[in-house]
């Protein structure tokens, strides 16, 4: 990490945690964070979905909930960017404070609730996007909506013109119920909605399912059979955790979805059962407390074929994308892997 990080999240980290999140969003449309450019090599280039990645180390979703700052995250060392979520409405969120850092533990606890501008602010950015990099969007369901299932579809048809692929983001903790859309029924009949706009898309794009780290294993092989089934381009594994087992920091107890380091290990296991659950059949993104180029690996190697960070940035830096991409290049080429995919789910054994 640079000295300038250092100072930029040694000042950060003294404000209050939703501040500092705006602030460093608004720093890189001001142009004030060095940016590490593309990171790529031939053992790094990548091809998931249909989608050619500069490298696997993708931006998760709800750091740039707005799509404000495109520009600057596209030239931040990530292979490709989701940003969201979008609800068709405008929503508020939760009631503040709704973010709390856990320093002790390298983790956060966010209560958010989908706080947004809208489908329509988002579009409009999404249109002006740089091309220099696949941009997905989550989409999400309004917390007063009638009928949650058909606020997916709504946001696909809207913004789906102007993104290289979709997440459908029934996995939230901090909307209430939303979760319950992961029974095999109301996912079914869900994702079939969708589908169905994607299918009428001028350029159909990829459509991912986002789960829950806090499954059972029938639950998990279930759900992979419902993605599969549905036609679904990829599922990613996994959102935030409602456990708290092994919680130092003062804000430990807070509700919400806990997220950072303590995840890794849950979210690596469900991620290797779901390898285990698809047998290829298809793509998984590894999610869930990466903070290190090992950690991007033994994601990989549980069975991701990509893997996305968030929370580690608020300890280590926008930095560590380029240097986790970096990182992983070298691991790739101790163990004499000639790419990405060559290594996916060569460790998974370890994880079940």
């Amino acid at each position: 990490m640079s000295g300038f990080e250092r100072l930029g999240l040694a000042v950060l980290h003294r404000m209050d945690p939703e501040m500092a999140h705006g602030l460093s969003l608004r720093a890189l449309r001001l142009g004030l964070v060095p940016l590490s450019g593309p990171v790529t090599s031939p053992r790094l280039a990548t091809r998931i979905a249909g989608m050619d990645l500069q490298n696997p180390v993708g931006l998760a979703a709800g750091f740039d909930k707005n799509a404000t700052a495109l520009d600057a995250l596209a030239r931040a060392g990530f292979g490709f960017v989701e940003v969201g979520a979008a609800t068709p409405l405008p929503q508020p969120g939760n009631p503040k404070p709704r973010l709390f850092r856990l320093a002790e533990d390298r983790a956060a606890i966010n209560r958010f609730g989908f706080n947004n501008e809208g489908m329509q602010a988002i579009a409009t950015r999404l249109a002006a996007r740089p091309r220099s990099l696949p941009i997905g969007l989550n989409l999400g369901a309004n917390k007063t909506s009638p009928d949650r299932s058909a606020d997916f579809a709504h946001v696909l048809a809207h913004c789906g013109p102007h993104v290289d692929f979709a997440t459908v983001n029934v996995s939230s903790p901090n909307t209430e119920k939303l979760r319950d859309l992961q029974g095999a029924e109301a996912l079914a009949a869900l994702l079939a909605r969708v589908m169905e706009v994607r299918d009428g898309l001028a350029r159909p794009v990829p459509v991912f399912l986002k789960i829950a780290p806090d499954l059972a294993p029938d639950d998990i092989a279930e759900i992979a059979e419902v993605a599969v089934g549905a036609g679904l381009s990829g599922i990613i594994a996994t959102n935030t955790t409602l456990s708290r087992e092994g919680l130092k920091s003062a804000s430990r107890n807070e509700m919400g979805g806990l997220s950072g380091a303590p995840l890794f290990e849950k979210s690596t296991r469900v991620l290797a059962q779901l390898s285990q659950a698809t047998q290829g059949r298809i793509p998984l993104i590894g999610v869930g407390g990466i903070a290190s180029a090992e950690d991007a690996y033994a994601k990989i190697r549980a069975g991701a074929s990509a893997v996305q960070l968030y929370t580690a940035m608020v300890y280590h830096g926008l930095g560590l994308a380029a240097r986790i991409a970096r990182g992983l290049d070298d691991c790739l080429a101790r163990d004499g892997f000639a790419s990405v995919a060559d290594a996916v789910g060569t460790g998974r054994g370890d994880w079940l």
